[in-house]
């Protein structure tokens, strides 16, 4: 999977599984890849994680990333492994020699170095000199980890800058991308829980998207990693920067929608997030704005009192009753989706 330059801006994600349990592992990394994820980072804390990532390499059908902190010698076991990129900042696994041999085999393979500066872990002196973890503190620490690598003539690098706010994050990505061309890993690290953990990144990293900035991201999430693709995906989709899957419009509903529209609307959208094909829908719930956006978009329904009209390609099908409107909209996704596989 190719990142920076002309790529399309990739969506990644992390195991939350022990990496020792291969057959767990193995299977979130199919999950993920069934929701779209196109690059998977695993930590690799001890020699037995190195062993099974591995098997785990073997296996997957995705690009695999290993997390690598202080001991080079898991670094050169994941290459081993046959990792397609490393997540390792240079500067945290001691002496110069050690650096050397990892830049080395890496040289050898091609596999890119992200060098990942966090907030919650910078280094003494920067934090010594600046006082608090700022954004400037970032930028200085991924600066100082990439002169390492560029000492070494190395130059296959991604950098991300990542902080639990938005502010902050946004800050710091901006300074650095004044200063460097790397291709850039971005996400708001330690966002939250699903619910809170989604704003926060929509709006951070929706931001840096907007001013261009960003290769790849992932969207952090205290939960199953799953929800992150699907989230990274959306925002993607919000910016027409990638396509996949349905775009979802419903109305907000109001005391004209004489249907139960948020339970059409969820049902639908439960039923349909997983469809690779990009297809629009709306779900509409009055005579206002419905028919007008359900015309718009590829398939959509305009509610009336215990009805709707269908409309697929901006022409009525027919009248549904309430009972049988997601139902219907669901059969006619899948039969639009597949014309356009054909």
């Amino acid at each position: 999977m190719a990142v920076g330059g002309d790529a399309p801006i990739s969506v990644q994600s992390m195991c939350n599984t022990d990496t020792r349990d291969v057959a767990a592992s193995c299977a979130q990394i199919e999950a993920l890849a069934q929701a779209g994820c196109e690059i998977v980072r695993c930590a690799v804390p001890d020699q037995a994680a190195a062993e099974a990532f591995k098997k785990i390499c073997k296996q997957s059908r995705l690009p695999m990333v290993a997390d690598i902190h202080f001991d080079y010698r898991l670094a050169l076991m994941s290459l081993d492994a046959g990792v397609a990129g490393l997540r390792l900042n240079p500067g945290n696994i001691g002496e110069r020699w050690k650096v050397e041999e990892v830049v080395k085999a890496c040289a050898e393979r091609a596999v890119p170095i992200r060098i990942g500066v966090n907030a919650g872990s910078l280094e003494k002196e920067l934090l010594e000199k600046y006082g608090h973890p700022t954004a400037e503190a970032m930028v200085a620490s991924a600066l100082s980890h990439i002169r390492i690598l560029e000492d070494l003539n190395y130059r296959e690098i991604k950098v991300s800058l990542k902080a639990s706010d938005v502010q902050r994050t946004v800050v710091a990505y901006r300074l650095l991308a004044d200063q460097v061309d790397y291709p850039m890993h971005i996400g708001i690290t330690e966002a939250g829980t699903t619910w809170s953990g989604t704003i926060k990144s929509a709006v951070g990293l929706g931001a840096l998207l907007y001013d261009g900035i960003g290769d790849t991201l992932r969207v952090s999430l205290t939960g199953d990693p799953v929800e992150e693709v699907r989230v990274g995906w959306e925002i993607l989709k919000s910016l027409e920067l990638r396509e996949r899957g349905p775009v979802f419009i419903s109305c907000p509903t109001c005391g004209r929608c004489e249907i139960n529209l948020i339970k059409i609307a969820e049902e639908v959208e439960q039923r349909l997030h997983d469809l690779p094909v990009r297809i629009s829908i709306a779900v509409m719930g009055c005579v206002v704005n419905g028919p007008g956006e359900a015309r718009e978009a590829d398939l959509g329904i305009a509610g009336g009192k215990g009805q709707g009209l269908l409309f697929r390609k901006g022409e009525v099908v027919r009248k549904v009753p309430q009972s049988e409107l997601a139902d219907a909209l669901v059969e006619e996704a899948l039969s639009l989706a597949e014309d356009r596989r054909l």
